[in-house]
């Protein structure tokens, strides 16, 4: 039996293709790990875009159970369902938020819990408004924090769900679809397996998520 490996908690690949007593469970894992982004508070080290990102590539292995035979009825509910997911997160976030939100501000910092995030997701929502809610869904650590944001100002929750909807749909389907069909691309046109490199995959796209959220930083130091 290989020794288990703590990293491999920050490897996207890991929850995908992780089996348990041989029987596969890798989406139930990803399902759970959308939801936990938001609802639980604990995005900020989970691997969200590059999990769902690769989650196109794998659709086949993690639909293969629910299969309905059509390659792109199985991304697309895929896709559908990692999106509820992902709204049911917001929405318990935003319940958290508009109950206890003044708790948060005076919690104590831990490795599941960052106050700096808090108050950074909360300047980023009062520049953009709603529309940081599906800003928000393409950003780490701040669409943790979003939902909550939105609960503890009392933001309308008809205008909260329009957008945690519009989101959620976007952010899954626009990962999941680039995932799969960049896949199919680099595989027919050019005879590279994208797998073959989900290392250096993972790594792009944190640099890419992860640059706005730096430069944002940076200029409020400056």
């Amino acid at each position: 039996m290989d020794q288990f490996d703590w990293k491999q908690l920050l490897n996207p690949e890991f929850y995908i293709l992780l089996e348990l007593g041989g029987i596969k469970i890798g989406l139930y894992v990803v399902l759970f790990i959308v939801f936990a982004e938001t609802g639980l508070l604990a995005g900020f080290f989970l691997p969200g875009d590059s999990l769902l990102f690769l989650c196109g590539i794998y659709s086949e292995a993690l639909m293969k159970e629910f299969s309905t035979g059509s390659d792109f009825l199985n991304v697309t509910f895929l896709a559908a369902s990692i999106s509820v997911m992902g709204i049911l997160g917001n929405m318990l976030g935003y319940w958290f938020g508009s109950k206890s939100g003044t708790y948060l501000y005076k919690r104590e910092d831990s490795f599941f819990f960052k106050k700096k995030y808090l108050f950074q997701s909360k300047d980023f929502f009062e520049k953009y408004g709603g529309k940081a809610v599906v800003f928000a869904r393409f950003l780490p650590i701040f669409r943790t924090f979003a939902p909550v944001i939105a609960g503890i100002v009392a933001m309308d929750k008809k205008k909260f769900m329009f957008y945690n909807i519009l989101g959620s749909i976007l952010w899954s389907y626009v990962m999941i679809f680039a995932g799969h069909y960049l896949h199919k691309l680099f595989l027919s046109q050019f005879n590279i397996d994208l797998t073959h490199y989900i290392e250096f995959i993972v790594i792009g796209i944190v640099l890419v998520t992860t640059i706005p959220v730096l430069m944002k930083l940076l200029k409020k130091k400056a």
